[in-house]
């Protein structure tokens, strides 16, 4: 085995023995009444980083129902917001029942979570997904890309937000393209961000 596998399996030990002491912990909290919907997103959150763990060891070449990849993301975001800042967002959805996607289920809901929680944080209050067709629409109603940023939405340090790391449309660009796709950003005809993705 090589010394980069070694150091990779290592750290997904690791990772693991950090999700199980947070579980542990979300375990107690749950206890507690007060405590219940942290504890309940902590316990979301580990299931997704072990998601994301997952998709590293191993990349599926199977076929992949969106629906679900779907509510595990806008449940997540709907649980993060609440919890970091009582933020409340609202989800609709017309998606084709037939839709696949080709790839690790994990790294589409990454994929989608980032786009959810950038238009979140730019100050959208809905957010509306539609597929059909190989074509993921995610349009929202917030204020929309400034003409400036528009063509460098995607690049790394670029972000709709004044306090931010910047990154997680870089990530979402390079999981589409990783797994042979497209993405763009624009802005709707009666206001908001529009981002297409054809998979």
């Amino acid at each position: 085995m090589a010394v980069a596998d070694l150091t990779l399996e290592g750290l997904i030990h690791d990772l693991n023995n950090v999700f199980q002491t947070i579980g542990e912990n979300a375990d107690l909290l749950e206890s507690d009444p007060k405590w219940q919907k942290v504890a309940q997103t902590l316990q979301r959150s580990i299931h997704r980083g072990q998601r994301i763990v997952h998709s590293i060891l191993e990349t599926t070449g199977s076929a992949t129902d969106l629906a679900p990849v779907i509510e595990n993301a806008t449940q997540f975001c709907q649980d993060y917001l609440e919890c970091a800042n009582s933020q409340r967002i609202g989800f609709t959805q017309e998606i084709d029942r037939e839709f696949h996607l080709k790839g690790d289920p994990a790294q589409w809901e990454r994929v989608l979570v980032n786009l959810f929680l950038n238009s979140a944080q730019a100050g959208a209050k809905n957010i509306h997904v539609e597929a059909r067709q190989q074509e993921i629409v995610v349009s929202d109603d917030g204020p929309g890309i400034s003409p400036e940023l528009l063509p460098r939405i995607f690049q790394p340090r670029v972000s709709t937000k004044s306090i931010i790391s910047g990154l997680g449309l870089y990530v979402v660009q390079s999981i589409v393209e990783q797994n042979g796709g497209t993405v763009s950003a624009a802005n709707g005809p009666g206001g908001g961000a529009v981002f297409t993705l054809h998979v």
